[in-house]
């Protein structure tokens, strides 16, 4: 009999970077009793995003954010949108280049994740910012 969990995760982000959270994420899918799945993760914001990355290697992170500064350039003379700053239009313009949403499979309780691979929320933004994460299991 399949059965549905759905809980909402408030992450606080520290500002432009990456914020893992494959543990909390982990702990709630292990509290469900769920064993066998696929927990879709939805972040409900439009200026950060969700990502599946590299967890050993913190280069890693620092080279993916060298890349998204140089690809999108924050306060870009043509972008008209500048409402709340510089940051503004190129934070959105990343979340599209990237995922508001991630799917992954359950396995024996847990998040079928590889070994180095981690849960990553993705700001965009300067400014910390409180971000919010609905996850929904679905599964037996």
């Amino acid at each position: 009999m399949f059965k549905q969990a759905q809980t909402t995760l408030t992450i606080n982000a520290n500002g432009r970077g990456f914020t893992n959270f494959t543990r909390d994420m982990q702990s709630w899918i292990g509290q469900t009793g769920i064993q066998t799945g696929q927990v879709t993760l939805f972040v409900q914001h439009t200026s950060c995003s969700l990502i599946i990355q590299e967890n050993a290697d913190p280069d890693v992170l620092t080279d993916m954010e060298t890349f998204m500064n140089d690809l999108v350039q924050d306060g870009h003379p043509d972008f008209l949108h500048r409402d709340e700053g510089d940051d503004d239009m190129s934070a959105h313009i990343r979340m599209a280049l990237t995922n508001v949403s991630l799917n992954i499979p359950v396995v024996q309780g847990r998040a079928a994740l590889g070994i180095w691979q981690a849960v990553y929320l993705y700001e965009h933004r300067y400014m910390p910012m409180r971000r919010h994460v609905l996850l929904h299991l679905v599964g037996e």
